[in-house]
């Protein structure tokens, strides 16, 4: 009998484990179809490494994800097919009122893909901006907010409480224990204060500092998209670099041997 029941719990916690294992390949195996798809293309990834950059987050294809400000989508891409059968994507695009016209031509641009894409077809899209839309998601529903390139955005607005704003808006929306994600081109520190309002850099230093004023906790930083060759002052800020290539022909590839910018990776908490 002890046998018996010995044998029973040795299959019992074999199972269990194979199970887990499963469960974690499977979280595995959402991501990286995402990103191996022939419909996305995988020329930016040499310097957004996605695969490594969510999963440093601690992204999981179950959870409820909102990525802030998508533009044209290129991480969308990624982020829609690995959330779209057991997890659930929110898109806080640019909102519909908006003058600008870039802003309408990547919303349009975004709600096409909305529409005739299968990828996209569980999208669920809100609005954001930093000084008159800010309810991106339900209170307090989210289990990550991903924002990749966009603080400098916020920080060179006219508006000079929009950044503090965006990290409002993102506190509100995740759960406790939550997790922000931010990549940022990034300014080094011994550089001076008044470049981040022009040169689309950001001193991690400042980043961190606007976070923590929204209630947010450090929880880790990493070099993955890091790139020591971008000294950061160039001469149309960090659009001189790949894939704006500001100056055209002018030093073309000087700039394209740079690559992208050089960038801080940062994870933050909402404190439980």
């Amino acid at each position: 009998m002890k046998f018996a029941l010995k044998s029973l719990l040795v299959a019992t916690l074999a199972m269990t484990s194979t199970m887990a294992i499963s469960h974690e390949h499977g979280h595995d195996s959402a991501l990286n179809n995402a990103v191996k798809s022939s419909e996305r293309s995988s020329d930016r990834d040499q310097y957004r490494h996605p695969v490594e950059t969510l999963e440093f987050f601690g992204f999981k294809p179950t959870m409820t994800v909102v990525e802030i400000a998508p533009g044209g989508g290129w991480y969308s891409e990624i982020l829609a097919p690995a959330l779209k059968e057991q997890g659930t994507y929110y898109a806080a695009h640019f909102p519909a009122d908006s003058s600008v016209g870039y802003y309408q031509r990547a919303l349009a641009g975004f709600k096409k893909k909305i529409a005739e894409d299968e990828r996209f077809n569980k999208v669920k899209l809100t609005e954001f901006a930093p000084s008159t839309h800010l309810d991106i998601a339900p209170a307090s529903s989210a289990d990550m907010v991903l924002t990749f390139r966009n603080v400098h955005n916020w920080y060179m607005s006219k508006d000079k409480d929009a950044a503090a704003n965006a990290f409002k808006s993102f506190y509100k929306a995740l759960k406790p224990g939550g997790t922000l994600g931010v990549v940022e081109h990034r300014l080094p520190e011994a550089q001076a204060d008044e470049m981040q309002k022009s040169s689309g850099y950001m001193k991690q230093s400042v980043v961190i500092e606007l976070a923590k004023q929204a209630g947010f906790e450090l929880a880790a930083s990493s070099d993955i998209n890091a790139n020591s060759l971008d000294t950061a002052d160039h001469p149309k800020g960090v659009w001189t670099l790949p894939p704006s290539l500001r100056l055209g022909e002018q030093d073309a590839a000087k700039y394209k041997a740079i690559g992208e910018s050089d960038r801080m990776t940062l994870k933050f908490k909402k404190p439980l």
